[in-house]
């Protein structure tokens, strides 16, 4: 009896000593106003996405306000038609309930950020299929003093959000940012989100969007991806159009506020809305994607259209039709290749201007509260520039290495397309982006003037059969290549940090599970680096000592048993 209490006395200490030793060795993080411990490493973390962070909180902020003053104007209508019946998302009070659910919360960083730096959050739902991560969350809801807003929840994300489909269940918002494809969240997602509630969603499998796996991004997202220079654009209309087509089951649309593509991901907030006669408007929102090989020229196909067909009843009402199609030819007019086929995408705009101005305006006053203050304030003055009803872009580097051209001045191009009376802007996406509504005739045009005077080598001319149809077309309009004012960018001419720079050594999507600071964070790629020619050489240093025909074979057989 006295040796199994001294066993156990024994065993009690052990333990009591390996936890302080763990509490001393925790990795603590701070950002913004949390401060979060890292109890284990198969907790996953990633510091780059700082900025995804700053940028979901000030957005919140903003849509909180928006959403509570919808709600509010609601209730005043209700009230005044003397209505008996009771709001079924507050139960008759006026006082909406904000519910914030941060599916997939790993440290629970997010979701501390929220309870401290969103004003009106009255409840935010941290969760985790993680047994071990959501450990990691109580721990450091204890440590921020927020346990009064932030409950843990462990459980399959998608089967949480369907328990909350019930209009009664909603959430006020739903942030998704999983490792990866978030296509398989996005169908409890729509359904368990309130009506002008707000879905944050991140995706970070930019090869599959970008054209690298157009197959893969079939299956995932329902639409090809094409593997063109603005294929970051791109990624963020197959993922609307995605979103949408999930909503639509549920005679739900979506609104975007904001789209963003920034470092290894995009980021899409978008306002989810009830209503069968609206999901109608859809095709006319989605086009296919006609993609020239020869010269990069795309083209759109809108899957529907919307016409006036007024009556007595309703002078503004508007009838679905279906357009003509194809909208192009075999071959493509500039350089006489052909096409291949990509979409679904989202047409319609991906931002609201209104919206992103007072997000940049609220960011500039409150400077103090975000780490990437800058890179917030670059970023958004470049969205808000950005023309809201020209899909996808050019890029001024692959039109003229297409015909081999020295590359043209972006402010003489930028000045070219206006002087003609076209509009033209950059897109957050590229810094070598031409955003413009200016048809492909006249871009081409614009490079031919340029070779006039910058010609180019003959010994190109001839041996690419493309750039010589490209150059000995005619000039069909007056290219006027004086630079004019308006082609500076008010963002550019204010020093905004519009596209900034790689923002960590090791930066990337980092590895699933595992904690992406310090020293150690890059260990598990350096150790595998040149793993086969390590074997090759620790077999060959095994068998150094013998030279006989056997132990030769011996050699041959176990470098093909490792390759």
């Amino acid at each position: 009896m006295f040796l199994y209490k001294q066993r156990k006395f024994l065993r009690t200490t052990s333990q009591i000593f390996m936890r302080m030793e763990t509490i001393s060795n925790l990795k603590t993080i701070k950002e913004g106003q949390a401060e979060i411990c890292l109890t284990t490493e198969k907790v996953f973390y990633n510091p780059v996405q700082e900025f995804n962070r700053d940028l979901s909180i000030a957005v919140l902020t903003l849509f909180i306000e928006d959403y509570k003053a919808e709600k509010l104007a609601r209730f005043e209508k209700k009230q005044k038609k003397l209505e008996t019946v009771q709001d079924e998302e507050s139960g008759g009070n006026p006082e909406p309930k904000i519910t914030i659910l941060e599916a997939l919360s790993a440290t629970g960083l997010r979701s501390i950020r929220y309870a401290k730096e969103i004003p009106y959050a009255t409840n935010i739902i941290a969760n985790d299929l993680s047994e071990q991560a959501v450990e990691t969350i109580k721990h450091n809801i204890e440590h921020n003093q927020v346990s009064r807003i932030i409950e843990t929840s462990h459980d399959d994300a998608c089967m949480l959000m369907y328990k909350h489909k019930h209009p009664s269940k909603r959430f006020a918002a739903i942030d998704l940012d999983p490792y990866g494809c978030p296509s398989i969240f996005l169908d409890s997602a729509v359904q368990s989100i309130q009506d002008g509630g707000l879905l944050l969603v991140t995706a970070t499998d930019m090869a599959v969007l970008a054209g690298n796996s157009p197959e893969t991004c079939y299956c995932k997202y329902g639409a090809v991806s094409l593997k063109t220079k603005c294929c970051h654009e791109m990624a963020l209309r197959i993922m609307l159009q995605c979103i949408e087509q999930h909503a639509n089951r549920y005679s739900r649309y979506i609104v975007p506020i904001l789209s963003i593509s920034a470092d290894f991901y995009i980021r899409v907030f978008v306002k989810i809305y009830s209503g069968a006669v609206h999901c109608k408007k859809t095709t006319s929102k989605l086009s296919m994607v006609y993609h020239c090989t020869g010269c990069d020229n795309l083209t759109l196909q809108p899957l529907g259209g919307l016409k006036p067909n007024p009556s007595e009843k309703n002078p503004n009402q508007m009838k679905a039709y279906l357009p003509a199609a194809p909208p192009i030819g075999e071959y493509c007019t500039n350089c006489n290749q052909r096409h291949h086929l990509g979409g679904p995408i989202w047409s319609a705009p991906i931002h609201d201007e209104s919206f992103v101005s007072r997000v940049l305006t609220y960011v500039e006053e409150n400077s103090q509260l975000f780490g990437t203050a800058k890179r917030i304030e670059g970023v958004l003055s470049m969205v808000r520039e950005e023309l809201n009803d020209v899909p996808l872009y050019y890029t001024i580097d692959k039109l003229f290495g297409r015909v081999h051209l020295q590359t043209m001045p972006m402010l003489i191009m930028r000045s070219a397309i206006i002087n003609a009376g076209y509009k033209v802007s950059y897109s957050h996406a590229s810094k070598m982006s031409v955003k413009t509504n200016a048809p492909p005739q006249l871009m081409w045009d614009i490079i031919r003037t340029w070779e006039k005077t910058h010609p180019i080598k003959q010994s190109k001319l001839v041996s690419d059969p493309v750039t010589k149809h490209i150059l000995s077309q005619d000039i069909k309009n007056n290219v006027d290549l004086s630079v004019n004012e308006l082609a500076n960018p008010l963002s550019r001419r204010d020093g905004r940090l519009r596209f900034q720079i790689n923002p960590a050594p090791f930066w990337g999507p980092g590895s699933r599970a595992a904690v992406n600071i310090g020293d150690d964070k890059m260990s598990k790629s350096v150790k595998n680096q040149n793993k086969n020619r390590k074997k090759e050489n620790n077999v060959k240093r095994k068998h150094s000592d013998t030279s006989d025909d056997d132990s030769r074979k011996k050699v041959d057989m176990e470098l093909k048993h490792n390759e």
